[in-house]
């Protein structure tokens, strides 16, 4: 077995799934905001995540199958904002794997993308996981030239890139995700 292969059957089954479900959707996003465009491509990817949720179940990993006791905080599992009562959750540990595993599938698979693409597939795979990530884009002029970069943050916090991205570009006010 070759050592790329030993490495990825090395992986949990969950990871496993997250790098293929990476490696899937990095070219179907670049195939969306090719033939559709950035805001486009945005709200198809919402409809495919929030599909699940139609169905009435937006992550069956945090649903509850029975009632827990009254002290035991409960997380609410809603594609845009997951939260517990009795308190805040902090997915950022998971988020940070997701980061990991989309940046394994990005630069070991056939197609890496560009931050972009790169930065919607986490973001995608974050609000399936009913995690909340801000997609961030940001500019700047280096050199006479115009440049723009995306990367995606959670609570204020980078997953994809260095954590003075947000330094090295103006980020827009606005939250693409």
């Amino acid at each position: 077995m070759t050592n790329r292969l030993k490495k990825f059957l090395a992986l949990k089954a969950a990871q496993r799934r997250t790098v293929i479900a990476a490696m899937l959707l990095l070219p179907f996003t670049a195939m969306v905001l090719q033939m559709f465009g950035f805001r486009r491509a945005r709200i198809i990817l919402i409809w495919i995540c929030d599909l699940r949720s139609v169905r009435g179940v937006a992550n069956p990993s945090l649903t509850l199958r029975e009632s827990p006791p009254s002290n035991v905080p409960v997380a609410v599992c809603n594609p845009d904002r997951l939260q517990s009562m009795g308190g805040e959750t902090d997915f950022y540990g998971q988020a940070q794997e997701t980061a990991r595993l989309v940046s394994i599938a990005a630069y070991r698979g056939s197609y890496s993308g560009n931050c972009l693409k790169r930065s919607m597939t986490l973001w995608f795979l974050l609000r399936r996981q009913g995690i909340e990530g801000e997609l961030r884009i940001g500019t700047r002029k280096a050199d006479g030239k115009f440049e723009a970069h995306a990367w995606v943050e959670y609570r204020g916090k980078v997953l994809n890139d260095t954590v003075d991205v947000g330094e090295r570009f103006a980020a827009f006010k606005r939250n693409f995700g």
